[in-house]
């Protein structure tokens, strides 16, 4: 069966185009990704259901993947410890390859079929956490194999693919399916592809963190305050929650060293 992410472009000629005809075709494809998006929620919420219910067990969340899809991963990754003040470690991103794949590709990495469960192995995983493998074509062998090795173990899994009724999504427990069609560059799954998946671990990791406590109202109360810029903004989450103004919100923040704190030690004195 063909895949979709495989399919053929719907446009032609491409280096024959004008820069503008480019940019506005590639901008018309874009605008489908949401849409598709928009039509999996449900599957969507059933994730972040599991991920929840893995962190109130004092689980962990991984994602796993080969090229973009493993770069992806690592970014979403990456930012929940600045974003929502969780450890490092809470929130992990496993690449095909290794650490050096993110900068550069690592050839046939993506092919083992030991490696992805090594990887995670390394992170003493258990039945506590959740791995969501993510492969635009659904059918990564390092990913499938990984989570093989999951379910053998009874660890909770979940993906984020591209391609209806793929591989991948037939070993889950939690499939996210995103079928976006094909891409303007036949095959680069960089593009509409990485964009769905972008958007859908921002909804995975943020849907998550606000369920469990890491936002109040709609602010980053838990966030590092790791530049000025961060330090700032912080201050002004006292001043909106407090009504201080901002030099003693500024002190508050510097002597609790966390928005909450220092909003709750305000609210509290």
């Amino acid at each position: 069966m063909q895949k979709t992410t495989e399919s053929s472009s719907n446009y032609n000629d491409l280096e024959q185009m004008s820069i503008t005809s480019l940019l506005t075709h590639i901008n018309n494809e874009d605008q489908l990704v949401p849409m598709a998006v928009s039509k999996i929620i449900p599957a969507i919420e059933k994730t972040v259901e599991a991920i929840v219910y893995s962190f109130s067990q004092g689980g962990r969340l991984f994602y796993i993947g080969a090229g973009t899809s493993g770069r992806l991963g690592i970014v979403d990754a990456s930012e929940c410890p600045p974003t929502f003040g969780v450890p490092h470690g809470q929130v992990n991103g496993i690449i095909a390859g290794g650490d050096s794949a993110i900068r550069k590709a690592v050839e046939f990495a993506e092919d083992s079929l030991e490696q992805g469960w090594i990887d995670l192995q390394a992170h003493n995983i258990t039945t506590k956490d959740i791995v969501i493998g993510i492969a635009a074509s659904g059918s990564t062998p390092y990913v499938i194999s990984a989570m093989q090795k999951c379910k053998e173990h009874n660890i909770k899994t979940g993906c984020i693919v591209c391609n209806e009724g793929s591989a991948l999504a037939k070993v889950v427990d939690f499939p996210i399916s995103i079928v976006v069609g094909p891409e303007f560059v036949t095959g680069s799954t960089r593009m509409k592809s990485g964009t769905a998946q972008k958007l859908v671990l921002n909804m995975l990791s943020t849907a998550a963190m606000i369920k469990t406590g890491r936002v109040k109202g709609n602010k980053m109360v838990d966030m590092q305050l790791s530049n000025n810029k961060l330090v700032d903004r912080g201050v002004k989450m006292i001043m909106d929650e407090t009504e201080a103004d901002y030099e003693t919100s500024d002190a508050l923040l510097k002597a609790h060293g966390s928005v909450r704190k220092a909003i709750e030690a305000y609210l509290n004195r």
